[in-house]
């Protein structure tokens, strides 16, 4: 993969899960590639380990020098998650030849064969079930995931050599309505909820967008459409690919049989092209069994055969993060979960209490950002309420500024739990020494992914001093 006449690649924002995809995809092709973000990450760290230089301060002079030398041969690849008042952003904007991550992502997929996800939530495991049963089945995969993944601890799958048609798999990210800038032969809709109202300004017209994307899909090619999504876009969605519905309870690719035990799911799989009874998924929950549905739909299709398919779904591990089991030692179970939207707290916390009935249910949250928090406090109110005891952190602000009256303290009244509670983010250990919760679910797309190694350690701490 060349671009013409770009020697070098600068990333904006290279730590950003999406970012770092890109950047590895363009070291693997030979280019040095150098970038900046505003804090060191465990990710930072492994990419400068894989040979990157990465900066940490928004001025000129961070930059290594050979990528100033010649501006016209550097490709600066840049997020909308940096601030318009960025040095670094405003120096470039007027020497260098700028794009967006997703720009860059649909030059690099356009001759490929295609297979998008796109959703509001639910795009980062599905995608990455998709690309694991393929190369599980042995077909050549390519895959831009926007999460680092446990089989290979990556977010980007290679093909290695090969003479056959390589497929690419890729999150199609509807927010700055990136989605639109990729050429898909085949996509799938894990769900069109509300959200990035920041961007869109309503429901309508984020439904809108992804009617926009649809129609995008290669006429030759297929649509996956979950039940509820395709309910919420209606069904003239002048889509030209053949269009199939997926869900737990369709009429069309559908789950039979679903069994929630703790750490496993066990579910019969109903499609037009396969059968298969008895599959075992260690990424436990419903939300789960449904995107593993539309991931065996996908492989199915590609050739894959059911004992490749059952052994893909039984081999998946998940993606870190997602709904991404730390413990179950002793009774004691710690869940941490990238969760960040009403439905995606719902469906999370619906499962737990589906493997854990008769345990006492704890979940610490952290919101993400002041506008989602503010059009979307009832929701939150509501599936927090899914708990026994809640426990808020404050806003996690990422890209915005402060808005006058939009707290974490705003969802407390409307949370039906019996406890409840607000702290700050460094008083959560003691909090938890104190309360010695029986089933802790973390959440939220923050910094609280910070704590969680700590957690962990201490959950297993106490396990290990029940035993003795």
């Amino acid at each position: 993969m060349t671009f013409k006449g770009i020697n070098k690649v600068y990333f904006l924002g290279i730590g950003g899960i999406g970012m770092s995809a890109l950047a590895r995809w363009f070291r693997h092709e030979g280019y040095p590639v150098a970038g900046y973000d505003k804090t060191p990450s465990p990710l930072t760290e492994e990419l400068e380990g894989e040979g990157m230089l990465i900066s940490y301060e928004d001025r000129v002079d961070s930059m290594p020098v050979d990528f100033t030398t010649a501006p016209e041969e550097v490709l600066v690849v840049w997020t909308p998650a940096i601030p318009r008042d960025s040095v670094l952003l405003n120096f470039f904007q007027a020497h260098y030849t700028l794009k967006k991550r997703s720009e860059v992502l649909g030059m690099i997929t356009k001759d490929f064969y295609t297979i998008a996800v796109a959703g509001t939530h639910g795009k980062t495991s599905t995608s990455s079930l998709v690309a694991h049963l393929l190369k599980s089945a042995g077909k050549p995969v390519a895959a831009f995931l926007g999460g680092i993944t446990q089989n290979y601890q990556s977010n980007l799958i290679l093909p290695g050599k090969t003479k056959e048609q390589v497929l690419v798999v890729v999150e199609a990210d509807e927010f700055d309505r990136s989605f639109l800038r990729l050429h898909p032969n085949e996509a799938v809709v894990t769900s069109a909820d509300p959200d990035h109202l920041d961007i869109y300004g309503d429901e309508a017209t984020i439904l809108e967008g992804f009617r926009d994307f649809i129609r995008l899909v290669d006429k030759r090619g297929k649509l996956y459409i979950q039940s509820h999504a395709l309910f919420r876009l209606g069904e003239d969605l002048e889509a030209k690919a053949t269009q199939r519905e997926y869900g737990l309870r369709s009429t069309g690719i559908h789950a039979e049989n679903v069994i929630a035990k703790p750490g496993i799911f066990q579910f019969d799989y109903i499609g037009p092209k396969a059968q298969i009874s008895g599959l075992e998924l260690h990424i436990p929950g419903f939300h789960n069994v449904e995107n593993a549905l539309v991931a065996i739909a996908i492989a199915v299709d590609h050739g894959a055969t059911p004992e490749q398919i059952r052994e893909g779904i039984r081999t998946f591990r998940g993606v870190k993060r997602r709904f991404e089991i730390h413990s179950t030692e002793e009774g004691k179970v710690y869940i941490d979960d990238y969760a960040h939207h009403p439905e995606e707290i719902k469906a999370c916390l619906s499962s737990v209490r589906a493997m854990y009935p008769m345990q006492r249910l704890t979940v610490i949250f952290q919101p993400h950002l002041y506008t989602r928090t503010r059009d979307f406090a009832e929701g939150f109110s509501e599936s927090l309420s899914l708990a026994d005891e809640v426990v808020l952190l404050d806003i996690y602000p990422a890209r915005e500024l402060p808005i006058a009256g939009v707290t974490s303290e705003m969802l407390m009244e409307g949370i039906q739990a019996g406890k409840k509670i607000l702290i700050k983010k460094d008083q959560v250990m003691e909090y938890l020494k104190e309360s010695q919760p029986e089933v802790l679910v973390t959440m939220g797309a923050g910094d609280i992914d910070r704590l969680v190694p700590g957690i962990a350690a201490w959950e297993k701490s106490r396990a290990i001093l029940k035993k003795e």
